[in-house]
């Protein structure tokens, strides 16, 4: 390729007029180093179908799909396993979340200096996916509940993830740029639909795996709960599966050698390059150059922090909205798999006819302009998710304050009870008059004279009064429940462990009030016993059971709500099961999130693309490198932003979002004042810094550079 380059340059003509008779001869070094063999084989690679497209650049794309599948699929599901698995905080699993992310956007700068510096990029990428199959493997089993206590299971899943964050980080500036280097030079049309190739594949391996994960942590039960094990190690076998097929093309690699330490090499021509006014001048005009664009990305950080919050924040939205559609039920992290789709649809969308249509009225759209309508609808998106929470709140049960508990009673006996809740001084604080197995819809509130308090009770039945005595904490859900115990009743009271359902699934409990213990099996291998006579289980969560020696019909269970069964045997027709909600089911709709995730997309679209595009045609090639490398650290810092207001702001969910919402609406104003007085460079200037070459070094023999010659 440096040697086509070369013959293709006009030779140089000594009688050209304007130029100065001072010949400039510039020694670059003095070392002796030895020749850079080249990896490129020496026959054309073979083509896909007689098409100029290498055969190599197969084995890189399914590497890249099965790649994306991995990375998409483990986080998809990662914030729940933080929650519901290891028991985090939601602020602490979002905090966790995003610094995970952060990391992945940092060590990319690790990995082009390992591959440019050491071991090239085939090499690179190799050893990486090695770290990175092994960070696979380590999450997975940091999922297995037999494996040791939670403590071990945070170490493994740090220890996990942080070897998946330099795996993925490290390869990602490799694997796009190995793919390029497969083309010939005189191939450039075709390298160019490589990368749109490329990018699908990016986008397919999203698609499927942030829709696939959800299903097998959610619909495939592992030791009694959600396998989390399998939707980590499903996309860990992708991983590996990727790592395979990309060594499969080995030989067919076009393995351009590392260009050595490019540090060393830089601190090494300072003093050459000092001691030569052109070639400082055009230096000085390339950092000038990419500093102007540098300056432009200090306000782009905060859009990432609005887009990449869909696997946090969004996602736990969505764990307390319903997720059935009618014709599906969607899981809360699945979700997600929205932004995916949603971008397939919009690039077209915007490059075929927004966009046209825009021009063809006369807009001089621009791309700093295009940005700043991106962040504009990622403002809108955070707003209308800070609607939908409000309304979540709204439609949610209320919550006890300090020095207050809710309380229900249960009537389990064959007539009506008379239940009056007593104070100290024996005023009345309750009064109802509760038939057999009634269904009450709605909590009673009592107030505490302190944090705990003993209540008495005077419960009339067939004109026999009996009292009992409850103590109750504060903050706390209980139920009173009353069985009949021969010709007179007593009561029993259970607590509410906490009134949200897990995962926002339905919960279940069940009362058993018949003369012998009942082994209650789920529709998966776990099962757990009730003992006899009123005992009461725990909420496990499923919706399908079965019972030993006989089936029990549930009747239909609404997506989120928490029922008590009470299995009883009063008529001949065998036991039965009664069914009360607890909680009740949510009523929003998970759909209701479509709104703000086709503006936030919209707006990554706008952003993202044209970003990319911008910067690349406003910096010097020499230069480009370093411009991806700040392009991933903006989302990298993106994500720090989460992390901290996640851990320190301590605003409820909604003002979180409308927090988001103005602080992006302020800085799209900044940045749209920064883009108002930037002044594009033109192409011409762009790419003059391509038209002197900086001298090489072959052997012992050093190149000397005719700067300016007049005869």
């Amino acid at each position: 390729m440096l040697e086509e380059r070369g013959s293709e340059e006009p030779t140089m003509n000594p009688f050209q007029k304007n130029e100065s008779k001072e010949t400039l001869f510039l020694p670059v070094s003095t070392e002796e180093v030895p020749p850079q063999s080249s990896n490129f084989p020496k026959k054309p690679s073979p083509k896909i179908c007689g098409s100029n497209y290498p055969l190599s650049i197969v084995f890189i794309v399914v590497n890249e799909f099965c790649e994306r599948f991995s990375y998409y699929g483990m986080k998809a599901v990662l914030t729940l396993y933080f929650l519901y698995y290891l028991h985090w905080s939601e602020d602490t699993s979002t905090s966790v979340y995003h610094a995970f992310s952060s990391l992945c956007y940092f060590t990319p700068i690790l990995g082009a200096a390992i591959a440019d510096s050491w071991l090239g990029k085939f090499k690179t990428i190799i050893y990486l996916s090695l770290v990175y199959v092994l960070g696979h493997v380590i999450k997975s089993i940091s999922a297995l509940p037999i494996l040791g206590g939670q403590n071990l299971h945070i170490v493994l899943s740090m220890v996990g993830l942080s070897l998946i964050a330099l795996g993925t980080g490290g390869i990602k500036p490799c694997v796009a740029a190995f793919g390029g280097d497969q083309f010939e030079e005189k191939h450039a049309e075709e390298r160019t639909r490589y990368f749109s190739v490329f990018y699908l594949s990016i986008n397919a391996g999203s698609l499927i795996s942030t829709f696939v994960t959800p299903m097998l942590r959610g619909d495939v039960q592992c030791f009694g709960k959600d396998c989390y094990a399998l939707a980590f190690g499903v996309p860990g076998l992708l991983m590996l599966i990727a790592l395979v097929v990309f060594a499969m093309g080995s030989k067919l690699y076009r393995k351009p050698p590392p260009e050595g330490n490019i540090l060393n090499q830089v601190v090494k021509c300072i003093w050459p390059i000092l001691s030569s006014s052109s070639l400082q001048k055009q230096l000085i005009m390339d950092v000038k150059a990419l500093t102007r664009v540098l300056f432009l990305y200090i306000p782009l950080p905060m859009f990432w922090a609005l887009l990449d919050q869909q696997g946090s924040r969004w996602t736990l939205q969505a764990t307390r909205m319903n997720g059935n559609l009618g014709f599906f039920m969607l899981q809360p992290d699945q979700i997600q798999v929205l932004n995916p789709f949603l971008i397939v649809i919009f690039i077209p969308l915007f490059d075929l006819v927004i966009y046209r249509l825009v021009s063809k009225c006369g807009i001089n759209f621009t791309s700093l302009r295009k940005m700043a309508v991106g962040m504009i609808l990622a403002c809108l998106g955070f707003a209308v998710a800070a609607a939908i929470e409000i309304k979540i709140n709204e439609m949610a049960t209320c919550q006890p304050d300090s020095q207050e508990i809710f309380l229900k009673v249960l009537n389990l006996a064959d007539d009506e009870v008379k239940v009056t809740v007593l104070g100290d001084e024996n005023n009345t604080l309750l009064a109802e008059s509760i038939k057999s197995f009634q269904n009450m819809p709605h909590y009673s509130k009592l107030h505490l004279k302190t944090k705990s308090q003993n209540f008495h009770f005077q419960l009339k039945y067939h004109n026999v009064s009996v009292y009992t005595e409850h103590s109750m904490e504060e903050k706390m859900w209980y139920t009173l429940i009353i069985r009949e115990d021969g010709g007179s009743i007593s009561s029993m009271m259970v607590k509410d462990e906490e009134n949200k359902t897990t995962n926002g699934m339905t919960a279940m409990r069940f009362v058993n009030t018949l003369h012998e213990e009942v082994n209650v099996s789920l529709s998966t291998d776990a099962s757990f016993i009730v003992d006899e006579d009123y005992c009461v289980s725990h909420y496990p969560v499923d919706i399908l059971l079965l019972l030993t020696d006989f089936s029990l019909n549930l009747g239909l269970l609404d997506f989120g709500a928490a029922y008590l069964f009470v299995i009883t045997n009063r008529t001949n027709q065998g036991p039965q099961a009664w069914k009360m909600e607890y909680i009740p089911a949510n009523k929003m709709s998970v759909a209701w999130q479509l709104p703000q995730y086709a503006l936030v997309t919209a707006g990554e679209v706008m952003f993202s693309v044209t970003g990319l595009e911008f910067s690349y045609s406003q910096a010097p090639s020499s230069m480009k490198s370093v411009l991806q490398a700040a392009w991933l650290l903006t989302i990298a810092f993106g994500n720090i932003i989460v992390l901290i207001v996640a851990q320190f702001s301590g605003l409820a969910q909604w003002a979180e979002f409308i927090f988001f919402s103005c602080l992006m609406l302020v800085v799209c104003l900044i940045f749209s004042i920064m883009g108002y007085y930037y002044v594009p460079l033109k192409p011409e200037d762009v790419q003059g810094s391509t038209d002197k070459q900086i001298p090489q070094i072959h052997g012992n023999m050093i190149n000397l550079e005719t700067k300016k010659t007049r005869l």
